[in-house]
């Protein structure tokens, strides 16, 4: 089999060799932030996940590509990533669900990928550095190196524009639950819907909608989605989230949770090379209990001084905040995911805890 040579030229002027993989960048030039993901397995559903809107996902698994793609594992109808970069793709997949390769899955949508890279090296280098813009592809590398110094990454971006639905649209409960959830599609993945749809029907609507237009739905509870992008650039969604506070309950995951902590009151700021994997320990301070968590962020929330908030979940490898609560109004939010998809599901009581909130909301009993 023939190959391409290729490289990566980070925005610090480090460099990588490998070999051209998925579909062809666009002049040879492919460019965005750097970030690793430590899972064994689950390539698809990170791929898929609109949270990597604007960056390049590095596999540290050594072999991606083993059991091939199939659209039910898509966590969205297209990726938004910027790229992949792998060590070594499978040359031929092996699984009785597979309905194709990864390979041809990045030429169909097209993303742009690179293989054959030290990802030890580059992963290394990420966590030593922080998350880097870079630029990858076929072009010289002198062409790449001017694309990386120009290279831009997630500080100060509204990626959330470049992936919410353009429309509503409604999902119905696939358990007949009568509850009715109105979740703002940030980059909303399938998974999480698929758990909602356990406690209520669900209305998924655009990030721009209004306060006044989700009042109109009359929903017994929001939920704000995980998404790409700053928290802090997202001034739309957090404005309507803090108009909302104490009107409905609402729960966050992931960016909806550092958007519900800015509209408490919260900041935000960025971690240096970010939570992306399967398997980081989270303690549950309600009740003692550690989780294996699957997380995707890059930003956090720093609830330091404020009053109002309960700290719930702690990550135990950097202890930074996982998830708080309002002690205000009936609200709450986790950073990991417990929808998995990829991932463990220890965090999946959380869409009860959220279904419980809106029954004591409703009944009229405190939080």
């Amino acid at each position: 089999m023939s190959t391409t040579d290729a490289a990566i030229v980070l925005a610090d002027g480090t460099t990588f060799e490998g070999e051209a993989f998925g579909a062809e960048a666009p002049g040879g030039v492919a460019t965005g932030e750097f970030v690793f993901n430590t899972v064994l397995s689950g390539y698809q559903e990170v791929i898929s996940d609109p949270s990597y809107a604007g960056q390049v996902i590095t596999f540290t698994y050594p072999h991606i590509g083993n059991y091939g793609v199939n659209a039910e594992d898509d966590e969205s109808h297209v990726p938004h990533c910027a790229g992949v970069v792998v060590r070594e793709p499978a040359r031929r997949h092996s699984s009785w669900r597979a309905e194709g390769d990864l390979a041809a899955y990045l030429v169909r949508h097209g993303i742009p990928g690179i293989a054959g890279i030290d990802t030890r090296r580059l992963t290394r280098h990420l966590r030593d550095h922080g998350s880097l813009p870079g630029a990858f592809g076929t072009a010289p590398e002198s062409v790449l190196r001017e694309a990386a110094a120009g290279a831009i990454g997630t500080d100060g971006r509204d990626l959330v524009v470049q992936v919410t639905t353009s429309e509503p649209y409604t999902v119905a409960s696939t358990e007949g639950a009568t509850r009715r959830i109105v979740a703002v599609d940030m980059g909303i993945k399938r998974t999480i819907l698929r758990n909602l749809t356990r406690i209520g029907t669900v209305e998924v609507v655009p990030a721009t909608t209004t306060a006044d237009e989700i009042r109109a739905m009359s929903p017994d509870g929001l939920f704000l989605s995980n998404g790409p992008g700053d928290p802090a650039a997202v001034h739309g969604v957090q404005a309507t989230t803090r108009e909302l506070l104490g009107e409905v309950p609402i729960f966050g995951i992931c960016l909806g949770h550092q958007i519900l902590g800015a509209a408490l009151g919260a900041s935000t700021y960025k971690l240096p090379f970010g939570h992306h994997g399967g398997n980081h320990p989270v303690r549950d301070l309600t009740t003692g209990r550690i989780e294996i968590t699957s997380q995707n962020h890059n930003y956090c929330v720093d609830v330091e001084g404020l009053g109002g908030i309960e700290v719930t979940h702690v990550n135990l490898n950097d202890g930074t905040v996982e998830g708080f609560s309002s002690t205000e109004v009936p609200a709450f939010g986790v950073q990991h995911h417990p929808e998995a998809g990829p991932g463990p599901r220890d965090s999946a009581y959380l869409f009860e805890r959220f279904a419980a909130l809106i029954d004591r909301t409703a009944s009229g009993v405190a939080r």
